[in-house]
């Protein structure tokens, strides 16, 4: 175990992973089963070589590694060809920007978040959810993630701009949203001179971009000329003031580039950003969690009877979640067997130590958190489907770095409680009145290189819970 050793050692003495292709590395395992080869790191050591594409990573495979480097984001920072690469796409917003701008950004987005905020989100996500599970019939079979999708992207959208898009702007913002992270982590390994080639994916890439930034540009313009706050997400970050700014920065601070408040293009970033994280993230963990309750059918029972106790048959509001504590840890532990981001870099900015090797200033570090969420050893049956699991009284005896669906430290991600109350406040509307089985025809392999890990096809057939839903169904 290399956090025992009592000397540093060069990192060309690693443990590899297997499978390495000339060129490729190891993109063809990461594309066939990306959890198989994730959770079989951990087993060649704490830190682990793999090839991504040409380039040479480092994977902590250990919790206190793992932490280390979420932790010290001065020495492990956001950068490397692959996040400036994605930052050519969504900008540089708090998710991507280097760490010389992060606090800054970081304190100017934070109020977005404000609780108070959080609670007129919440009404949207109920409202939403409400619709969602209206639209549904009795036997119907639907593919689970693109419904949840949808629900999560109009969510996100209605939070972030007040101002209700028409029919064609919703819809254009859908299909932008959809290109942009079906091609997202793919582009990240592609040689840049093959993304110019005038091809048609590369086309409707290049248009997606183009037109989310132009509806941004727009509805960021209308907000300024309006001058008033509507209780959204944009309004928020356009009148965010950074207090600091007049007081000066601490001494663990560097001063960070920008004025106290965000210009356009910076709330351009951070809108794209938010756009990226609260849509597709939502879906695939609502989605795990449906699909990991059709297995377990004693878990969905106590779900159900912990729904209907706090429902009661209603819908499933902002104030309620609180009193869903089992809804929250079955979100919580599908996100730990299939966390959306799983796949992040960082890169050295100095020489520095890591689980005793020595590592030289611009190595990229990968950012895996299914290497760790299922090592052996760290979990109790780390394959298995274990809510109770997240008990306090269990949970509280895991390391720090156990668990990092969200990240960890700092740059732990703003919108953890926005994706929790949605994610949770959306399972208990789904399971409250509806019985979800997987389908014939289903394909549950993690979509190859998406930007957030979701099920390939996940079909399920409807069922109702309540006998007179199923009799307007037949009707």
């Amino acid at each position: 175990m290399c956090l025992l050793r009592g000397s540093t050692s060069r990192i060309t003495d690693l443990p590899r992973a297997p499978g390495r292709l000339p060129l490729l590395g190891h993109a063809w395992p990461m594309m066939r089963n990306p959890l198989r080869f994730a959770g079989s790191l951990s087993g060649r050591g704490d830190l682990v070589e793999v090839r991504l594409g040409p380039v040479r990573a480092c994977v902590p495979c250990h919790p206190d590694l793992l932490w280390q480097v979420l932790t010290d984001d001065r020495t492990f920072d956001k950068g490397g060809p692959f996040f400036d690469r994605v930052r050519g796409t969504i900008g540089n917003g708090v998710g991507s920007c280097p760490y010389h701008e992060h606090r800054r950004q970081r304190r100017l987005i934070q109020p977005s978040f404000h609780p108070e905020r959080l609670e007129r989100y919440a009404t949207v996500m109920e409202q939403e959810s409400v619709t969602l599970t209206g639209e549904w019939e009795h036997g119907q079979v639907v593919d689970v993630y693109g419904a949840l999708y949808g629900t999560a992207l109009r969510t996100v959208l209605r939070s972030l701009f007040a101002t209700r898009l028409d029919a064609d702007a919703a819809a254009g913002f859908r299909e932008s949203v959809e290109t942009v992270l079906n091609q997202l982590t793919a582009r990240m390994f592609l040689p840049q001179p093959l993304q110019r080639l005038p091809l048609p994916v590369n086309r409707r890439f290049d248009r997606a971009v183009a037109g989310l930034r132009h509806g941004i540009e727009n509805l960021v313009a209308e907000y300024r000329s309006g001058g008033t706050d509507r209780g959204d997400l944009l309004s928020a970050l356009i009148s965010a003031r950074d207090q600091t700014t007049h007081s000066g920065t601490t001494h663990n601070e560097p001063e960070a580039p920008g004025g106290g408040s965000l210009d356009d293009t910076e709330i351009h970033d951070q809108v794209l950003t938010m756009l990226a994280a609260g849509s597709d993230s939502v879906a695939a963990a609502v989605s795990w969690a449906l699909y990991l309750l059709d297995r377990a059918p004693e878990a969905l029972a106590r779900l159900h009877r912990e729904v209907d106790t706090v429902l009661g048959g209603g819908p499933a509001t902002g104030a309620s979640v609180r009193e869903l504590p089992y809804t929250g840890r079955v979100v919580t532990e599908a996100l730990r067997l299939y966390p959306p981001g799983w796949l992040f870099t960082r890169v050295t900015t100095e020489r520095s130590e890591l689980g005793g090797y020595q590592l030289p200033s611009g190595t990229t570090v990968a950012f895996c958190a299914p290497a760790v969420h299922r090592r052996a050893g760290l979990y109790d049956r780390p394959d298995a489907f274990d809510p109770d699991r997240w008990l306090p009284e269990r949970a509280r005896n895991l390391p720090k770095g156990a668990f990092a669906a969200f990240g960890g430290g700092a740059r732990k991600c703003a919108g953890e409680a926005f994706g929790l109350t949605e994610s949770t406040l959306l399972l208990a509307a789904i399971v409250g009145r509806w019985r979800l089985r997987r389908a014939p025809g289903s394909d549950v392999r993690p979509v190859a290189l998406s930007t957030a890990l979701r099920p390939r096809r996940l079909l399920m057939e409807i069922s109702a819970r309540d006998a007179r839903t199923a009799e307007k169904g037949q009707a």
